[in-house]
């Protein structure tokens, strides 16, 4: 069945319906990597855009029951060039269309996704909708010239209420703010005994824990609409080792003094080389993240900048000057994606035990 993807500046796209019939709204963004559709659809920070996936075969493998970043993945669309019905590998339980029926996600396959990039990466991300052919382009364009990006995107895809992870470690109090599962499964390897929290809890709540570490997870939209964060990060930073990804960059960076911002079209995908400062190394990243930390502001705060993106040099990673603090933009769990910034858990986990040997500070 052919359906359609509108853009806000009149562009149409016109392809062959899969998954769902459900007509979505979203910001329309891109993922650069070759595998890992099942991640990018479970992962929690694309919670209300539209993902186009410009690796031009998706679903070879299948969807299977472990590779999930999430319980109910909350994407708003899938854009390819072509999806596969008859994957091929023995951990295959369902197909990419299979998936998207079930959890209730439009896809739209057929589609230009090189020119879709290049428009993206020209104009920015730009808001779109999935739907059929016979709906009023222009009244669709300008229901989307109008429409609001949502600012309860935490909100929606963060834990209700606390859960523990049990282990015989670190005891890590773990912010759910769109965790991937990739973070737990990461402390759960090394024997963390963790608690995830939602989003909206307080610093002294989390003090009443007592742990050993707090970390703080990636998750969707812009951090500015989280308020409540910055204020208990604020009122943790000095007495807990603090390590954020993510989102949780974005976070410690407004709760030091820095300034945040839009990017033009964001970096997505499993391939981004980023430069550790200290080390002059640089690892292969993934990441997904359309916000950043803005250079300039931080002049006057106690952050010193770790990491850069070879790209565009955007701030990829900072620690703050005083505290055992530290926080990487990109992934380190990967998945998808390489894993060559994994030992960041272990200097997490080191961190935790040099704190542990002096004391409270």
């Amino acid at each position: 069945m052919k359906s359609q993807l509108i853009l806000e500046d009149g562009t149409t796209f016109i392809g062959q319906r899969f998954g769902s019939e459900k007509e979505m709204i979203g910001e329309v963004v891109f993922n650069t990597g070759m595998t890992g559709y099942q991640e990018i659809l479970s992962d929690p920070s694309y919670c209300g855009q539209i993902v186009t996936l410009t690796y031009p075969l998706i679903g070879n493998y299948g969807i299977n029951r472990d590779d999930f970043e999430s319980i109910e993945p909350s994407v708003h669309g899938l854009i390819v060039k072509e999806v596969c019905d008859m994957p091929s590998n023995f951990r295959s339980d369902l197909t990419v269309d299979e998936f998207l029926k079930q959890k209730n996600i439009p896809g739209l396959s057929g589609i230009d996704t090189r020119m879709l990039t290049r428009k993206i990466r020209q104009y920015g991300t730009l808001r779109g909708k999935i739907c059929g052919m016979d709906v009023d382009v222009e009244e669709v364009v300008r229901s989307l010239k109008q429409h609001e990006l949502p600012t309860d995107s935490v909100q929606k895809v963060s834990t209700v209420r606390p859960y523990p992870s049990p282990g015989r470690g670190q005891k890590v109090v773990l912010v759910d703010f769109g965790m991937k599962h990739g973070i737990l499964r990461e402390l759960t390897k090394r024997n963390c005994d963790v608690m995830v929290v939602p989003y909206n809890i307080t610093a002294d709540e989390i003090l009443q824990m007592n742990p050993d570490g707090i970390m703080l997870s990636n998750g969707p939209g812009d951090p500015k609409d989280v308020p409540e964060a910055i204020t208990m990060i604020q009122n943790i930073v000095g007495k807990i080792p603090l390590f954020g990804i993510c989102l949780g960059h974005q976070l410690f960076a407004l709760a030091c003094g820095a300034d945040t911002e839009k990017m033009k079209f964001g970096h997505r995908g499993s391939n981004h080389p980023v430069k550790d400062l200290q080390t002059n190394k640089v690892a292969l990243t993934s990441q997904n993240h359309g916000y950043t930390v803005c250079g300039p502001s931080l002049e006057g705060t106690k952050l010193q900048v770790t990491h850069i993106a070879l790209n565009d040099e955007t701030i990829e990673g900072l620690k703050h000057t005083e505290y055992p603090a530290f926080t990487v933009q990109y992934h380190p769990e990967a998945s998808p994606g390489p894993e060559d910034a994994n030992g960041l858990f272990d200097q997490f986990i080191e961190l935790m035990k040099q704190q542990q040997k002096v004391g409270n500070f």
